[in-house]
């Protein structure tokens, strides 16, 4: 991995589990790390837990709600007056969730944490990352996703607003959004020298984001998933490596890149789903 002194990156659902290990790991190669959570204090708190096992670490704590674009916008800002650049922007925050909720923004919870926190935020970044890889050369979108089966996203009900709602059919789409997005961020980045990835990391134990679903499904997750340095390791190192600096709109585990089958192979379902994005995030 390439030393990242002086270089900045941003990681959401950066309070526990995956997110906090990708985060420690910049952290620990030498970036300056913005840590988000949902509070400030979430934000603290994860902040002084990588604190307290890597002391050299160059930390800020960002508060950011995902779910809200007013938060979005506020906490985009507040970095940005900070600092010019962006060298690494990973996106992992997530929700699962068994009832459906609706944000102040007036959008499904599930959708808009899982995907359009994903599309409004990076967004937001681009100029920062832009930035950095003029100087730097290169700059990094890492997207946590998942490998999404025979999933589809229905266009004709992305917020899972007809039928009977359950987390089963509101998450698996979202990941399949997550892919379909970066696909269609690398396509517009091409020749800048900023990259964008998806990252299929596993089961990782102990996550939070299984907390309101709880049960078997969470009970198998803490049994069999792997510890979150270990689900972490292929998001540092498509965020670090020399080796990923030129690759962009795959998705990769364990460090392979995997198939996108299905409508994750269409290039009209990215720009459909881009499209209904920036409407609902009202981007030109």
């Amino acid at each position: 991995m390439a030393s990242m002194d002086g270089t900045v990156a941003m990681v959401t659902g950066a309070a526990s589990g995956l997110g906090q290990a990708v985060a420690t790991g910049l952290a620990r190669e030498g970036a300056l790390v913005v840590v988000v959570g949902r509070s400030p204090a979430r934000a603290e708190a994860a902040a002084s837990a990588i604190q307290s096992v890597l002391p050299s670490a160059l930390l800020e704590p960002l508060a950011c709600d995902l779910s809200v674009q007013s938060s979005i916008h506020a906490a985009a800002a507040d970095l940005l007056s900070r600092h010019g650049r962006l060298d690494v922007l990973v996106n992992s925050a997530g929700v699962f969730r068994k009832e459906r909720q609706v944000t102040p923004d007036g959008l499904e919870l599930t959708f808009a944490t899982n995907v359009m926190a994903y599309f409004l935020l990076t967004n937001l970044m681009l100029d920062a990352l832009r930035n950095a890889a003029a100087v730097a050369g290169t700059a990094r979108i890492v997207n946590i996703a998942s490998k999404y089966g025979n999933t589809r996203v229905n266009f004709d009900d992305l917020q899972t607003a007809k039928g009977r709602y359950s987390y089963l059919r509101s998450t698996p789409p979202t990941m399949l959004a997550r892919v379909l997005l970066t696909q269609e961020f690398a396509e517009r980045l091409r020749g800048s020298g900023v990259v964008a990835n998806a990252v299929h990391p596993g089961l990782a134990k102990n996550t939070s984001l299984l907390k309101d679903v709880g049960g078997p499904f969470r009970l198998l997750t803490n049994i069999f998933g792997a510890p979150a340095e270990e689900a972490a390791d292929t998001a540092l190192w498509l965020a670090t490596s020399s080796e990923t600096a030129g690759v962009s709109g795959k998705l990769w585990a364990k460090r392979r890149e995997l198939g996108t089958p299905g409508m994750g192979s269409d290039p009209q379902a990215r720009k459909r789903l881009w499209d209904a994005c920036a409407g609902l995030a009202h981007l030109p």
